[in-house]
């Protein structure tokens, strides 16, 4: 089973794969972009602000997403796979930008995975005040340095995006506990299991 946990940065998505591999010990741990060698320096590249072209980086995130299923989705699909954003990413952050259609952003995504989508999405969601306290706490990368009101629309975004690609999607309010968390996600990969 492939699934994603998805939300704007600092939702808790690091926390909750980190819980996760240590109780699916022999699941696939993988993030996006980032998963492979190229989505590495992908990541880089948009986190430090070098991109300066919202097309660039959306093409950037499309050879990621690519390269990704290439050499990790594909090869595992008979594994549980818990990937750190997936596609639904992709597609919020570019309906977002607002530069290229809806079907356009849609079919390059689809035509980037090949059609595979994950099975199973967790978003977790944060309110404004939640959001604007975790954003006080830390030094803001490049994306975060785009500020509260940003971060809520890619947040309603990714939501309108699972929708769009069909996914079967858990909203997990982000402000409740860690464990509490966890063990929401926890049982419902246990139950489809």
């Amino acid at each position: 089973m492939y699934i994603a946990i998805e939300g704007i940065d600092t939702a808790g998505k690091s926390t909750q794969i980190a819980r996760l591999a240590e109780v699916f010990s022999d699941a696939i741990i993988t993030k996006e972009p980032g998963g492979t060698a190229i989505g590495t320096k992908i990541r880089e590249i948009v986190l430090h602000g070098e991109v300066q072209s919202p097309k660039a980086e959306f093409l950037l995130f499309l050879a990621d997403r690519a390269e990704h299923m290439e050499q990790i989705i594909k090869p595992n699909s008979e594994k549980l796979i818990i990937s750190d954003r997936s596609l639904v990413s992709g597609v919020a952050y570019a309906m977002v930008q607002d530069k290229l259609s809806q079907t356009a952003i849609l079919h390059l995504n689809r035509f980037a995975t090949d059609g595979i989508y994950p099975e199973r999405l967790f978003i977790l969601k944060l309110s404004e005040d939640e959001l604007t306290y975790r954003l006080s706490q830390k030094r803001l990368d490049g994306i975060e340095a785009r500020g509260t009101s940003y971060l809520l629309k890619i947040q309603d975004a990714l939501i309108e995006a699972a929708s769009l690609l069909k996914i079967e999607t858990h909203i997990i309010e982000a402000s409740e506990t860690i464990e509490a968390i966890t063990e929401k996600i926890i049982t419902t990969i246990k139950e489809e299991a």
